[in-house]
């Protein structure tokens, strides 16, 4: 017999307020214990001529093959935000500057950092629906990688980067003004997170991961 996560999910939480029981929460590394229903938007807005995740090769899905990444804005405080980039095989971390989020800024700020990394470590971006990538064709002539767009309200389908972006609200809170960050901070807080050891890379970092697979592609 197999229980999925969903079940387990709700034997935890306070169903009547989608609460987590207050015994548990002293042992969460994250402070989120309200849960939402993972439900499907009905009617929300497609990017123009995108390709949805579905349509990703399966060399993506099984983490095998470097160069996949993960993509999201992080939002702070007085409308600001950061670009946020976590590379599939390693869980390697890159943070972007970004002084607004209208499609140009985003995909100006995005191109310009996935042009420092080598050719092998550029094959493709997931993104969520958000209007910032609306320049996906542009990004994709700038880097040769292909963007495919998650369905809408599935943050799930980037679950690195969403993990990440939970790592890093503990460097930036909600609320904080992120356009106070300089990009050599931004650098600083990804390196502690590169080189932090995951259990998911045997107890190795993303930065040891990495430059692994560099020197074997290389």
């Amino acid at each position: 017999m197999r229980v999925s996560h969903e079940t387990l999910y709700r034997s935890l939480f306070i169903q009547a307020r989608n609460v987590l029981k207050k015994e548990l929460v002293s042992h969460l590394r994250r402070a989120g214990f309200m849960r939402r229903p993972r439900t499907q938007a009905i009617g929300h807005p497609s990017i123009v001529e995108g390709l949805s995740i579905h349509q990703r090769p399966a060399e993506i899905e099984d983490r095998a093959v470097p160069g996949h990444w993960e993509g999201d804005l992080l939002m702070g405080g007085a409308h600001s935000q950061i670009a946020t980039l976590v590379e599939r095989h390693s869980r390697y971390v890159m943070l972007v500057k970004i002084d607004s989020k209208d499609t140009v800024t985003v995909t100006k700020a995005l191109k310009s950092k996935i042009r420092q990394l080598p050719t092998e470590l550029r094959r493709s971006l997931t993104w969520d629906r958000g209007s910032e990538m609306a320049a996906h064709k542009d990004f994709t002539i700038a880097t040769d990688m292909q963007v495919y767009f998650c369905d809408p309200r599935s943050p799930w389908q980037r679950g690195s980067n969403e993990n990440t972006n939970g790592l890093l609200r503990q460097y930036f809170p909600k609320g904080h003004d992120l356009s106070q960050i300089s990009q050599a901070k931004l650098n600083q807080v990804a390196r502690e997170l590169n080189e932090r050891p995951r259990e998911t890379l045997n107890w190795r970092t993303p930065l040891a991961a990495l430059k692994a697979t560099v020197a074997s592609t290389g």
